[in-house]
């Protein structure tokens, strides 16, 4: 049997933030890191700090001040897959297998603008297609695999920290939850961190740069999730969050994410 931790963080530019990414590596060491809205394009990613700490394998798919997501691991990365679901050249998705034959899928679903109307609102309308897409995707896959990232959806009660007034809200609508539902139910999904944190708990990995004391107010959403094929629950042995770093210098506004898995 052997134990790998996988994590997954929206980091909001890692060249800006490589100082707390460097923390984290230190602090928590999982062997694999899963990045959203990296920033960067490919070959301006900066691999040295990764080395340094052991992290030797690692793929991107980036651009240019947007989006990109990276996957660095201490395990070896095969079969590399990049996707563009809007056809634009968006970097958003970003695909591994891990040694065993496990899928490993990192994604940064669009966050959908602020308007709930996808008539009026384009970058709405492009969300809600990003993620039919993906569910097509979802309902064709033949093997076990993990899927992790910023999903920028909250879709229970509890993972939003007022359920009535953020219906409304781009990120916690009704038509947003039965979308991200419907990309669960192409693969039967299990959501680790419900699985491991039973609702009604609280459970948030974002906290708004807007609000002047983020954990004094707590107005968090889950919009970062990690899920799983049924064919891999059993191997999840704990899901936590790392709330402590929405306190470190200079934050991403979200937090990190980590699974144990005994493979």
């Amino acid at each position: 049997m052997t134990s790998i931790s996988i994590a997954s963080w929206n980091i909001n530019s890692v060249r800006a933030r490589i100082g707390i990414v460097e923390k984290f590596l230190r602090e928590e060491a999982p062997d694999v890191l899963c990045l959203q809205e990296t920033k960067v394009e490919c070959g301006l990613f900066p691999p040295e700090m990764f080395r340094k700490l052991g992290y030797e394998h690692i793929v991107t798919h980036g651009q240019r001040m947007h989006h990109g997501v990276a996957i660095v691991s201490r395990l070896p990365l095969d079969e590399v897959r990049k996707y563009d679901w809007q056809a634009n050249g968006e970097a958003r998705h970003i695909g591994v297998t891990l040694p065993g034959g496990v899928r490993l899928d990192n994604v940064y679903i669009p966050a959908g603008g602020d308007v709930a109307d996808r008539e009026i609102n384009p970058k709405f309308g492009q969300k809600l297609d990003f993620y039919a897409r993906m569910t097509e995707w979802s309902g064709a896959l033949d093997q076990p695999t993990i899927l992790t990232g910023d999903f920028n959806v909250a879709p229970l009660e509890s993972d939003v920290w007022n359920h009535k007034a953020l219906l409304d809200v781009v990120s916690h609508t009704p038509i947003e939850v039965e979308t991200l539902a419907k990309l669960q139910a192409a693969s039967n999904w299990v959501d680790l961190g419900r699985h491991f944190i039973a609702a009604p708990a609280p459970l948030y990995t974002w906290w708004s740069y807007r609000a002047k004391d983020w954990e004094a107010s707590n107005r968090g959403r889950r919009l970062d999730h990690m899920w799983v094929t049924p064919d891999l629950l059993a191997n999840a042995v704990s899901h936590r969050v790392v709330q402590p770093a929405r306190s470190w210098e200079r934050p991403s506004d979200h937090i990190p994410l980590i699974t144990e898995f005994a493979f």
